[in-house]
């Protein structure tokens, strides 16, 4: 496999980020290409090529997708800073573009997964991959280095496309951890760390820290890349805090699951014994009984089962024998056992001073058991618990992850967890605030004071700025790059896997009611087939959090009183603002004899305007990032009628009426242009108001519209001219004309204005 699938070298030794205020084109070029080797060198432990095409995780996609996608990236991310014009092979840049984010743990397992979805062979996938190689070390070679590299400049899509890959580093680890057993090898040079340090880790004590105001927020001048939620600051005052010195190993979890604490429904959240009852988990994933437990691949591994006990162990672990269907008996240094460890490639026996692998649900749940007022850290504590030395602000040297011999297990020192106690504590006393494993937190994921998205990847982090997803911090044993910088902020949804742990925390304040500084996200939002879930707030008896708003400021436009605002702009007034602009649209293909193949609409709204496209257009695409906007588009596309209040409290009616053809518009809500979104012969935008970076969607118009066809921009802001939009469009458009629109809304008659370009 390793012949057959490296387009590089092999190795697993990780090298440093590169400063960017005084790096070289040759410590760009093989920080990128250590990137790419150390992605592909993972992929040498699948055992053949069948394995590629396995689902992990009924929630994910095969290995093929992961093995691709990171490649695919580079092209589109360079497509869209200008630094190549030509694309490497659009059909790929097309299929493996998107991954998923389940919304729930019962998601329906995506199409893509298996059945009768054609995936490319791995030769064609090595042969891409050696492609796209080729294509950035040329684009490294080519380009002026001007120093420091910063967001605006455009190399930033070279790191970007770096960065990524070592992301998807850990989530390939992930899902081939998952994988069975029987389907991996452990690749040469793969080094596990030592089950003990030492003595065991018998006691996890409390540590007490004072009260304190803390400031965090990656600076903008920093010399490396970051990635969009860690820029801006936020400060806030700690109260006082207790913590647990280690993270809670395995050891201490088999307490909490032998003791029966992990079946009793009253240390779950509600969210959580859902989703326990649904993947009916008896312990953490990891984790390997002898009970054949209901396992989490997808396709045809649907049926496998983690659970059960290889016939031999080796390091000094003797087996019982197996009778009448009981469960093996594990002997690990005198101490009976019913479980064992699955690592990266092996099953090995209870490394019991290693950090549980858990989710949140999970790390919640133990909290719950230990006692009242036990919880995990937030953000502001752990960023407290952090300690004096490595917070200052200067250069590199005050990351860890620029430190040439760093006390932490980051950076692929090893290839798994290592005990708790193996790396000595900060000041303050606290082990692994750095790698080893994630460590879950209280708050949500959400931006910092001052957030603003990149247009290379306006939804990287604001679409999980929806009280859906909880922050993970410090990194783990195969964060490598930004993942084990100081400033890495990630997140999952609660129920994800990852090589997340935790801690537990407490507040020192003596009060029936503390108030934790944990940011909870207050906004409703709407998903798609679901509606709006009621937000759960753990130990809400026993704790005050403090609920922010998003700082996705799209999904203040995804409310119930947003949508009536726009259904009543749609359809509260005769010469409404989409019948308008479609009318204005329907002559401009007239006038430039415009093919009527397909025409895009992107700010589609509640769809009224589309639709009237599809008296002339035969396939017409409206998109929006609002899931209230394309539900209620739907509901009126079928027939239906809306009922909704007027800004001065009066209920109406919204139907469509008149001649439409419903089967000629598809809906669909995208935070992003993806590359399946292409050769419409007109593009219509009308949503730059409300967006949060409109270059973002800019950027893409020229390449989503077929060669001679029309982008039609319409804007309710003065701002948006042809000279203001010119610079984000790129020179594949060429402007034709500008025209004021006029239509009705409550305020009366109102002036648009509509600039029209033409794709070369």
């Amino acid at each position: 496999m390793q012949s057959k699938i490296l387009t590089g070298n092999f190795t697993f030794k990780s090298l440093r980020p590169p400063d960017l205020s005084n790096c070289t084109k040759r410590e760009l070029c093989e920080y990128f290409e250590n990137s790419y080797d150390l992605n592909e060198s993972l992929f040498t432990a699948l055992k053949d090529d069948s394995v590629f095409y396995k689902c992990p995780d009924r929630l994910r996609l095969p290995l093929i997708f992961y093995f691709c996608h990171t490649a695919v990236v580079y092209v589109n991310k360079l497509m869209l800073a200008g630094l190549i014009n030509e694309r490497v092979n659009l059909e790929f840049e097309t299929m493996f573009e998107t991954g998923v984010d389940e919304m729930s743990w019962d998601d329906t397992e995506n199409y893509r997964m298996g059945g009768g979805y054609k995936w490319p062979s791995v030769d064609s996938v090595v042969e891409y991959r050696r492609n796209v190689r080729n294509v950035v070390l040329k684009v490294i070679h080519d380009t002026p280095l001007e120093l420091p590299v910063t967001m605006e400049s455009p190399w930033w899509a070279i790191l970007m496309g770096i960065e990524h890959e070592r992301i998807h580093l850990e989530t390939s680890s992930v899902l081939i951890r998952q994988l069975p057993v029987e389907l991996v090898t452990k690749p040469k040079g793969w080094v596990y760390a030592p089950f003990k340090c030492g003595g065991r880790v018998e006691e996890n004590p409390l540590i007490s820290v004072e009260a304190q105001d803390v400031t965090f927020g990656k600076p903008r001048e920093f010399p490396s890349y970051g990635w969009d939620n860690e820029y801006g600051e936020f400060s806030t005052r700690v109260p006082a805090f207790e913590a647990s010195k280690f993270m809670v190993t395995n050891g201490e979890f088999l307490e909490f699951v032998e003791s029966g604490g992990y079946e009793d429904e009253k240390f779950w959240t509600e969210e959580g014994w859902k989703w326990k009852q649904y993947r009916q988990s008896k312990h953490p994933v990891f984790w390997v009984c002898n009970h054949g437990c209901k396992g989490g691949c997808g396709a045809d591994l649907a049926q496998y089962s983690h659970c059960h006990l290889p016939n031999t162990v080796s390091n000094g672990v003797m087996n019982g024998s197996l009778t009448n269907g009981h469960s093996r008996e594990i002997i690990n240094g005198g101490e009976k056992r019913n479980y064992m460890y699955r690592a990266m490639f092996d099953v090995m026996p209870m490394p019991l001073d290693w950090p549980v692998d858990v989710n949140y649900h999970q790390a919640r749940a133990f909290c719950a058991w230990k006692g009242f007022g036990f919880r995990l850290p937030t953000e502001a504590e752990r960023n407290v618990m952090k300690g004096n030395k490595l917070m200052k602000n200067g250069g590199t040297e005050g990351d860890i992850i620029y430190q040439k011999k760093p006390k932490a297990n980051i950076n692929l020192q090893y290839g798994s967890s290592t005990p708790v106690n193996m790396y000595p504590g900060n000041e303050l006393g606290f082990h692994d605030m750095f790698g080893n494993v994630w460590e879950w937190a209280e708050d949500h994921f959400n931006g910092l004071n001052g957030y603003n998205s990149h247009w290379f990847y306006d939804d990287f982090s604001s679409p999980c700025f929806d009280g859906r997803h909880n922050l993970i911090l410090g990194g783990s044993w195969i964060a490598t790059g930004d993942e084990a910088s100081k400033f890495a902020r990630f997140a999952f949804r609660r129920h994800f896997i990852q090589h997340a742990g935790f801690r537990m925390a407490r507040s020192l304040q003596q009060a029936d009611k503390v108030d934790v500084p944990a940011r909870l996200i207050k906004d409703e939002v709407f998903v798609l087939g679901v509606g709006v879930e009621e937000k759960e707030v753990p130990n809400e008896d026993e704790m005050e959090f403090k609920w922010v708003p998003t700082t996705n400021y799209q999904y203040g436009f995804d409310t119930e009183d947003s949508l009536y605002g726009i259904l009543e702009m749609e359809f509260g007034f005769r010469d409404s603002f989409p019948h308008c602009v479609a009318h204005h649209c329907l002559s401009l293909q007239k006038a430039y004899k415009c093919d009527t193949n397909s025409a895009v609409w992107l700010g589609s709204g509640t769809g009224r305007g589309p639709l009237e496209l599809t008296n002339v257009f035969q396939n017409v695409l409206g998109i929006d990032f609002a899931a209230r906007f394309i539900d209620a588009a739907e509901k009126l596309q079928n027939g239906k009628t809306l009922t909704y209040n007027t800004s001065n409290g009066q209920q109406k009616m919204a139907t469509m009426t008149g001649v439409y053809k419903p089967d000629q518009a598809v809906f669909k809500q995208m935070t992003w242009i993806p590359n399946e979104i292409c050769d419409h012969n007109m593009t219509i935008v009308t949503f730059l108001d409300r967006t949060m970076n409109a270059k973002a969607w800019l950027a893409r118009l020229w390449e989503i519209t077929v060669k001679s066809g029309i982008v039609v921009i319409v804007s309710k802001q003065a701002e948006w001219s042809q000279e203001n939009l010119a610079p984000f469009l790129g020179n594949k458009l060429v402007f034709k004309e500008t025209k004021d629109l006029k239509y009705t809304a409550k305020e009366g008659e109102l002036n648009a204005q509509v600039t029209v370009w033409q794709r070369q």
